[in-house]
């Protein structure tokens, strides 16, 4: 397969090294508005460079990925889906409801493909879980608890292209949460502190935030984020039935303490960030959307599942900022 990528950050440049020695990959064509930063990383990968993304779709490819600023995703989901072409993006969509919403439509009118990038649905352990949930190995679930923890806040500059933390955090355990369990999120009270550097006041974001949801069959779910952790990348899950209880992301390297006598102290090797934690899973949903775009699998998360997730990191957005519990039923979806 011919697989264009477009943007070569961080997550883009992991991407192409994923896609770079895959034995589906043919050939790889890179492309970012930093010529240059796209030039070096299709050198250490074996790629061909692109001058640009209008490129990519003008040299004829077999499927888009897409890594690229935020603000450019739903334009370019769009001009893929025009193109005929299957697409895998990272998440979001877009940062706003609208945005989300013209993309996906753009998408289901070329009757196209489009894979989202919610890597934790390909991680182990995550997997691991919802099919002791599945089977019945916990009961009946009652009560459900997600964490998410960056070691250190992005650059300042990021944070007003963000969408908040909400939305690009914790968009990740809503996700998940609906993975896992099966159950859509029906109401959700949020809170969120600003404490900490003044970067995040003036973004209008917050450091630290903290939502409690309601599942539709009654189950209670926690989740929590911060930018804030010093001890280094932590994400997990616990799942607790009236059977059993469980953990995702409890290893020897989740940067936590205990001080009780004889109790595990801390890692040697805590988790500095999310490519080092989810590495295997990145690769994994990469596999997938291949298999996808050769028409040989379903697509295991497609654009309505990112809509869901958006839907209620912006029902948390406005709990915050009213102060109330906010029901799904008062954020719109027009799919």
């Amino acid at each position: 397969m011919r697989i264009g990528l477009i943007g070569t950050g961080r997550i883009g440049t992991f991407h192409a090294e994923v896609l770079g020695r895959h034995p589906e990959v043919g050939s790889l064509v890179v492309a970012d508005t930093d010529t240059e930063r796209a030039a070096a990383v299709a050198r250490s990968v074996g790629a061909t460079a692109a001058p640009g993304p209008h490129e990519i779709f003008a040299w004829g490819v077999d499927a888009v990925v897409i890594c690229s600023a935020t603000a450019s995703h739903a334009e370019l989901i769009a001009r893929a889906a025009r193109a005929g072409l299957p697409t895998f993006c990272e998440k979001p969509i877009a940062l706003d409801l609208p945005g989300t919403i013209r993309a996906l439509e753009a998408v289901a009118a070329a009757g196209t493909q489009l894979q989202l990038g919610f890597m934790r649905r390909f991680d182990a352990g995550y997997a691991a879980a919802r099919e002791r949930l599945r089977t019945g190995r916990l009961g009946r679930l009652h009560t459900v608890r997600a964490t998410s923890s960056d070691p250190a806040p992005p650059p300042a500059g990021y944070l007003p292209l963000s969408g908040g933390l909400y939305r690009d955090c914790l968009v990740h355990d809503f996700d998940i949460i609906r993975w896992v369990t099966g159950r859509e999120i029906t109401e959700v009270y949020a809170t969120g502190s600003d404490a900490g550097p003044p970067m995040f006041r003036e973004a209008g974001d917050v450091a630290t935030a903290a939502a409690v949801l309601t599942l539709d069959d009654g189950t209670l779910a926690t989740a929590t984020a911060t930018r804030m952790n010093g001890a280094g990348y932590d994400v997990r899950l616990e799942l607790a039935g009236e059977l059993d209880q469980i953990a995702v992301g409890l290893t020897d390297r989740t940067p936590l303490t205990s001080v009780e006598p004889g109790g595990p102290g801390a890692p040697e090797r805590p988790w500095p960030g999310f490519l080092e934690r989810f590495a295997p899973a990145y690769e994994a949903e990469l596999t997938a959307f291949l298999r996808l775009a050769r028409g040989e699998a379903p697509n295991p998360c497609d654009g309505r599942e990112a809509l869901e997730a958006l839907r209620v990191a912006e029902a948390c957005e406005r709990s915050r900022a009213e102060r109330r519990a906010v029901s799904l039923s008062e954020i719109p979806t027009l799919l």
